[in-house]
């Protein structure tokens, strides 16, 4: 910890473009060409945010507690919903939902990955990763993981799953549906980011992130960011990798020498995208979205 007080900065120091409102539980962030979607549990509904001009253009009706994330691909907007049991397909062309695929949600403090040619999310406690076909909208393939395994991201060609009980990150060819290795990581793994050269996870037991070789699955670096305990989450860009937790809202770290460069303390945080020239951090507590232009320093 005593390397990373001599990198904090109060949250007031930290440049921000806009403080974007949404009344309820605004949670999970996702960004698409033109726009930054946020989920709000509480409200039953999806925030449409314009990038360009930081404003609110649209607030969605979604299926009951949208939870467990949110990805854009194929021209769309993917929100799981706990309460309904399934995956709603949000047209980015018209702020509609056009689908609704039925299916269960492994934990609502999961995640969603797009990928390859589908859509990836986690269905159960035994880490069941299900396949959904956007051309069909429907569930057209299974792999079984690992136990607790809740949260998938794409990359290298691969699906890359975080177990939290197994402390495991799983590799899974798309494909085959195999699992092609499986890597020790630390404790408590739940989100995970990923550039196609490394994949990260952020460790809720010990406050660390671990640093994947995407090559090999070898672990190759465990960072501390010095936040331990549930929610946060992880993301890449900018040339940065970025963390969030309550109340330590923004940490980023250099993938070229894997330390903790600059870390923001106070109130805020627990959600985050980069994109569009800026991190994007979303507060349920605040019930605010801020925009953070890079470079952040």
């Amino acid at each position: 910890m005593s390397n990373l007080k001599s990198v904090q900065r109060p949250v007031s120091d930290l440049a921000i473009d806009a403080k974007i409102s949404i009344p309820g539980s605004p949670d999970w962030v996702g960004i698409s060409e033109n726009a930054v979607w946020i989920s709000n549990q509480s409200a039953n509904s999806i925030a449409r945010i314009d990038a360009r001009t930081n404003q609110l253009i649209a607030t969605i009706p979604a299926g009951r507690q949208p939870c467990s994330g949110l990805a854009a691909g194929f021209d769309s907007v993917w929100v799981p919903s706990c309460g309904d049991r399934s995956l709603d397909r949000i047209d980015v062309a018209t702020n509609q939902v056009v689908a609704r695929v039925p299916l269960t949600i492994a934990s609502s403090e999961g995640g969603i990955a797009v990928g390859g040619d589908g859509i990836w999310l986690l269905s159960d406690q035994r880490g069941t990763l299900l396949h959904v076909d956007p051309e069909r909208n429907e569930v057209v393939g299974k792999v079984e993981t690992a136990p607790d395994s809740f949260v998938p991201a794409f990359s290298a060609g691969s699906i890359w799953v975080t177990s939290t009980s197994q402390n495991l990150v799983s590799r899974v060819d798309p494909r085959t549906y195999q699992v092609l290795n499986r890597t020790r990581v630390g404790p408590s793994p739940r989100f995970i980011a990923c550039d196609e050269r490394a994949i990260w996870t952020l460790n809720q037991g010990d406050g660390t992130v671990t640093r994947i070789n995407a090559d090999n699955g070898n672990v190759v670096a465990t960072v501390d960011v010095g936040t331990p305990g549930p929610g946060g989450d992880i993301a890449v860009g900018g040339g940065f990798v970025w963390t969030t937790a309550i109340n330590v809202p923004l940490t980023k770290i250099d993938p070229t020498t894997n330390e903790v460069v600059l870390q923001f303390i106070g109130r805020g945080g627990d959600a985050l995208r980069v994109g569009h020239g800026s991190v994007w951090l979303c507060s349920f507590f605040l019930q605010e979205v801020w925009r953070a232009p890079l470079p952040i320093v």
